[in-house]
Formats: structure tokens, C-alpha cells, sequence
């Protein structure tokens, strides 16, 4: 029996579904020996700014019950510098590669980055990290307001033809109502969620595990909450959903897709398992082959309640 495990982001298409989310994934070199790269479907760079970023202070990830916490607020080389010394490897893949890109000040920032992505035609995709929560001095992210993501959205839009992947925050009252400014403003896809706010405190110091105190949760702790917003979203808009947060395995991953999910993201399980991508993307093809299933979009968003 043959088996179709190709989806469609927008215009991108991917030969299977499985991402390797940005932030845990480097860029891809770092995973080289331990997977062959050529058996995921895209993979998303970590998230790039106009300049380089030296991130947070020290500790910025700890342990938490299923889970993780981290704060590492961008560290990134710039984008002049991944475009000289990270993107040659990238190239190499064969792989789709989606550049994340976040703003430092002010959200002008991210027409200065797509102008310069538009010139890189090996960039197949850009996400809008307009949801990251560790960065210091942003009271409110664009993602945590409908008008604010609307409009940068919208101003983007103007300015590129490449596949525009928008990442939503989970800490919102309504992720749908987000979602719906988001494909109104010409979004081609969503990616959600990004991390939880979250804190751990170490009680003989009494001081927060992560330096910056507040961080974000990430690992099979926010799975239920990630199903349930893919749902959610699923059920609101009309666009593809990347979804993430805590797949670590095909069971999980099928979680999102039943939900809604036409994609999904592998994020802290790259850390336990650098190799987990292409098993996820073996072991989907091997439940299409058990559950005589032609097609991975026939699972998309069936889930029946």
C-alpha cells in the first residue's frame, strides 16, 4: 500500500510533516551526526534578530517535572553573521528552511529582516517570532494583542511574496481570537504554541532556578494545553497549523494532527533524543501503513467528540 505523507504550509511543500521547531535545533549542524537531516520535513532556524544577542544571564535552563524551563532571550549571532557562517550549511541540507526571525525594540524591525530574507532564496519560509517570552524589557508581546499582530502582519505582508508562518503565545486570554487577526492580516500558516510562563525556585537560596526568574515551560507538561489551543485554532481559522509543545514521540505527534495540526514541531525532545525527528517521521508512515490510511491529511483535524 502506498502512502502520501507530503502536507502543504501555504505554498511550502514539505515531504512530511515533521519540523524541527526553532530554538532547539540550532542550525542543523549541531545535529549532523546523530540524524540524517535529508528525513525531516523543514527545519526552522533559531530565532535571528538584526544584530547579534547575547541573551539572558546564567543559569538559563533548569529542569522542571516533565519539562523544562529556559530563558536564553534570543541569543543569536545576527543576521549578517548567520548569512555568512550558518546558512552555507543550511543550504547544503536539502532541507526547507524556515528563518524565525524577532525584533529587539521596535517591531519596524521585522520589515528590515524580510527585506533582507527576500533576497536569500533558499529561505522557503519565514516565522514571525512575535510570541518569544524572554525577553527583557517587553511587558506585552505583539502575539498577546489582536490589533498589534494584525497590524505587523499586515505591514510584512506588503513587503514579501515568501510564506509568512506566524508563532502565537500561549498566554493569552483567547489564542483564536489572535489566530483569526493573524489570517485576516495574510498570515499563510500559524505555529503554536510557543512556551508557558513559568518559575522554579531553588528553596535553600531562595532564589528563581533560571537567573531571569520567570522563563519558559516547554516539554510534555504543556502537551494537553498545546492539543487543546491546536483545536481550538483548528477550529477558527482556515490556515495550516504547525503544532508544538511536547512531542516527544509519533503518539504525541498524532495528538496534534487529530487535533488539527497539518504539521508538527520538535522541540525539547531534540535535547533528550537528537535523533527523535526522523524516527516520529518513520513511525507516522508506519500508522498509515497499520490503520490503512492513504493519506496523512485524512487524519488532519479529525478528531471526533
Amino acid at each position: 500500500m502506498k502512502t502520501k505523507l507530503s502536507v502543504t504550509l501555504g505554498r511550502l511543500k514539505l515531504k512530511n510533516p515533521v519540523i524541527a521547531a526553532s530554538g532547539t535545533f540550532g542550525y542543523a549542524e549541531e545535529f549532523k551526526d546523530f540524524l540524517d537531516l535529508k528525513k525531516l520535513g523543514a527545519i526552522v532556524t533559531k530565532t535571528l534578530t538584526l544584530k547579534p544577542r547575547q541573551g539572558n544571564p546564567a543559569p538559563r535552563t533548569c529542569e522542571t517535572p516533565a519539562g523544562m524551563l529556559n530563558s536564553i532571550g534570543l541569543e543569536n549571532p545576527g543576521l549578517e553573521i548567520f548569512i555568512k557562517s550558518k546558512l552555507p550549511f543550511l543550504k547544503r541540507t536539502g532541507v526547507p528552511i524556515i528563518m524565525s526571525i524577532a525584533s529587539e525594540e521596535e517591531p519596524e524591525e521585522f520589515l528590515e529582516l524580510v527585506a533582507r530574507i527576500n533576497l536569500i532564496k533558499e529561505a522557503a519560509a519565514i516565522e514571525l517570532n512575535i510570541s518569544c517570552p524572554n525577553v527583557r524589557g517587553k511587558d506585552n508581546l505583539i502575539s498577546q494583542d489582536a490589533e498589534a499582530t494584525y497590524k505587523i502582519i499586515q505591514e510584512v505582508r506588503k513587503i514579501t511574496d515568501k510564506v509568512l508562518i506566524t508563532k502565537l503565545s500561549p498566554n493569552v486570554t483567547s489564542i483564536s481570537a489572535i489566530a483569526k487577526s493573524a489570517a485576516e492580516a495574510g498570515s499563510d500558516a500559524l505555529a503554536l504554541i510557543n512556551t508557558l510562563g513559568g518559575m522554579s525556585i531553588d528553596i535553600e537560596n531562595r532564589r528563581p532556578k533560571v537567573a531571569a526568574g520567570i522563563a519558559g515551560l516547554s516539554g510534555p507538561a504543556i502537551r494537553p494545553v498545546a492539543v487543546k489551543m491546536t483545536w481550538e485554532v483548528f477550529n477558527a481559522v482556515k490556515l495550516p497549523i504547525i503544532g508544538m509543545g511536547g512531542i516527544m514521540d509519533t503518539a504525541s505527534a498524532l495528538e496534534f494532527m487529530i487535533a488539527g495540526a497539518t504539521a508538527v514541531g520538535i522541540g525539547t525532545a531534540n535535547f533528550i533524543h537528537p535523533g527523535v525527528g526522523a524516527e516520529i517521521a518513520a513511525g507516522l508512515k508506519n500508522y498509515l501503513l497499520k490503520n490503512k490510511i492513504s493519506d496523512i491529511n485524512k487524519l488532519i483535524g479529525s478528531l471526533e467528540i
